[in-house]
């Protein structure tokens, strides 16, 4: 059940990038759609809340600080860097570029915190190099720069998050931080959004969902109810339900399956095909996240798939050979 719930969770994790896009050639800014998914998320997990868990509503003190760090970089300006740059590249690519986080998370506990890590890491490294200079045809300049480097900064405010957050939040229900650092994300990207510049009718808004296959116009509140309820907060709940039957590790390398099921849904929706060698070149990347899911050898790993579910969550978890979460 552990992995169903994993893999159901990716799904709908890799299938949610190609709806964001629709929704942007619509008509909705990166910006806009970002607020749009901040407060939807933050307004479902404060009614969940309200209902199980109503002293997570009080926040003490001195964790105000850390929430606000993890609100504004680790899920405003992520959500919103992600947003610009699936905008411009594939769908697949962008968030190929963002799992790099992984690896960051590794290098910098090895050299900053001087945390021991396992020979795969220099491994993980020379494979997600290499598959990202193939996927990007470096020789051939086929992607834009500037989405590269928006989806590379998604990856770094990926990566702060999952530094902060483990080390700071892990007693905090994921939930609670999930309520929390929305909360704070929506009200810091309510001042650059523009959101005062739409009207409740930009709801009804006509979006082709059909992709390749022909015209399917619906209202623009469906494919943004669906990127709030089915593509934040339905697969995080998926992905916590999938770590009480597996051991973190082997969740998150489930959840780097998020990828191909990216690149899955926007070649068959929306037509954005790789070529063979840029195929073979997201594989070697994968392979390369998967190796630095593992390389930490304080077995500290980080679910890459769960924290983009409310974008992000802190998934921390300490595991032995002997037990599963």
């Amino acid at each position: 059940m552990g992995y169903l719930y994993a893999l159901l969770a990716a799904v709908l994790f890799g299938a949610n990038g190609s709806v964001t896009k629709a929704t942007m050639e619509a008509g909705l800014t990166p910006a806009q759609v970002t607020e749009f998914r901040l407060v939807g998320t933050a307004v479902i997990a404060g009614l969940v809340l309200l209902a199980i868990d109503r002293r997570a509503f009080v926040l003490p003190r001195r964790q105000w600080p850390i929430m606000i760090v993890l609100g504004v970089v680790g899920v405003a300006l992520l959500q919103a860097t992600y947003a610009a740059a699936v905008q411009i590249l594939p769908v697949g690519i962008a968030l190929l570029l963002e799992y790099t986080a992984v690896l960051m998370v590794a290098l910098v506990a090895f050299f900053i915190f001087r945390e021991p890590v396992k020979a795969r890491l220099w491994v993980a490294i020379a494979l997600v190099l290499l598959g990202l200079a193939v996927v990007a045809q470096i020789w051939a300049s086929t992607l834009d720069a500037l989405g590269v480097v928006l989806a590379l900064a998604a990856a770094v405010c990926l990566a702060v998050y999952f530094l902060v957050g483990e080390r700071q939040v892990a007693r905090t229900s994921p939930l609670a931080v999930s309520f929390w650092t929305m909360t704070i994300a929506a009200i810091f990207w309510s001042f650059v959004s523009g959101w005062w510049e739409l009207s409740p009718s930009v709801l009804a808004t006509p979006v082709d969902m059909g992709g390749v296959h022909g015209e399917l116009l619906v209202p623009m509140a469906v494919p943004l109810a669906w990127n709030v309820v089915m593509g934040s907060f339905a697969p995080f709940l998926l992905s916590l339900a999938a770590l009480r039957h597996l051991p973190a590790t082997a969740a998150g390398i489930v959840a780097s399956s998020e990828v191909v099921f990216a690149f899955a849904v926007a070649w068959i929706w929306l037509g954005e095909a790789l070529d063979l060698v840029q195929i073979i070149g997201a594989a070697i990347v994968l392979a390369g996240i998967i190796l630095a899911q593992t390389a930490r050898a304080s077995k500290t790993v980080v679910d890459a798939d769960l924290a983009l579910a409310t974008g992000p969550i802190v998934t921390v978890r300490h595991t032995d050979d002997s037990s599963k979460n």
